[in-house]
């Protein structure tokens, strides 16, 4: 190990958190490193639904995930990251003023250490129906990649969260016909984006379940759902787009002796977890009135690199120079 070697900041999480950490970092002329386990920066951006379109960031009625990824990796740049993709980070130990970070390969130094993990690695809840496998990838989606191909086709989209109902109405302009189908018969996604759902040409099914695919080769024909009374209902599909939530993990970052709640670093005020040198920001962490959203994390990551700044030069500010001031 030598001097180049060493970070002032890793920043564990290459999402929409992380990247916004990282140009912060180099606002404050930090060395900045990203670590992530993804082949790709913007996280579940990226990885799930990159055709999806974002709401939740200021200054843009909406924008497409992937060009939000694009943007914040370009602004990312401003800290000159070392960016390391698809390492999974193990542990992590202390050595004199050094964190030692080990991941599935190699070892890392850094000062200071940002948590910016997401949900972890996750994994998208399947769909429990018998012979689903031999359809997934083909006419059974988790994820959205590519809009286009679902051009002129009759898509069913499953769930009742934000993700369903966006991806139904998205769909909407593309598809022939579009079905949502929720086994509640209420939504959970935001109240604006129901009362869409409900003005749009999209059919919706409450109270029902996917009980059967019906296909040959991955190629899927009839879809068979169940009510809550038992009658069947079978509908033609082209696709099927299953949008049940992810099944996610911390995994090794939950024996580092860090403060959890469940599956959330609690923070306080200055985004510091409970090991001295370690912060976090984004859906990772907890604390009370926590919201998750991105514009949140967005928020959260100057908080957490000023105050690493701070604890690495106590004789710096805490409250930087606004943007205006360093960009002339």
């Amino acid at each position: 190990m030598n001097e180049n070697d060493i970070f002032d900041i890793t920043i564990v999480g290459g999402g929409p958190t992380g990247l916004f950490a990282s140009f912060y970092a180099g606002m404050r002329e930090m060395k900045v490193k990203i670590l992530d386990s993804l082949p790709q920066l913007g996280g579940q951006l990226s990885e799930l639904y990159p055709d999806k379109f974002i709401y939740d960031v200021g200054g843009f009625p909406k924008i497409l995930a992937k060009d939000l990824v694009d943007n914040l990796a370009t602004q990312a740049q401003y800290g000159k990251p070392e960016i390391c993709l698809g390492e999974t980070v193990l542990a992590t130990n202390r050595d004199g003023d050094l964190f030692v970070i080990e991941t599935d390969k190699g070892v890392h130094y850094s000062r200071t250490v940002l948590i910016t993990a997401g949900v972890g690695a996750f994994q998208p809840r399947k769909l429990n129906v018998e012979g689903a496998e031999s359809f997934e990838g083909k006419s059974l989606h988790y994820g959205v990649k590519d809009l286009s191909s679902f051009a002129g086709t009759e898509v069913l989209v499953c769930g009742g969260g934000d993700s369903a109902v966006d991806w139904a109405l998205m769909m909407e302009g593309v598809a022939k016909k579009v079905t949502l189908v929720h086994r509640r018969d209420r939504f959970t996604a935001h109240e604006t984006s129901v009362t869409k759902l409900h003005e749009s040409s999209v059919e919706v099914k409450t109270s029902h379940n996917v009980k059967i695919l019906q296909g040959a080769e991955g190629k899927l024909d009839e879809v068979v759902l169940v009510a809550k009374d038992g009658s069947e209902t079978e509908l033609h599909a082209d696709h099927v787009i299953v949008n049940y939530g992810n099944v996610s993990s911390l995994g090794p970052l939950k024996e580092w002796g860090l403060e959890m709640d469940k599956n959330s670093i609690i923070v306080n005020t200055k985004m510091e977890t409970n090991i001295e040198g370690i912060y976090a920001a984004g859906d990772v962490t907890s604390y009370d009135g926590k919201v998750k959203l991105i514009a949140v994390g967005l928020g959260e990551a100057p908080i957490a690199v000023n105050n690493a700044k701070a604890y690495l030069d106590p004789k710096s500010r805490v409250q930087p120079l606004h943007s205006t001031s360093v960009f002339k």
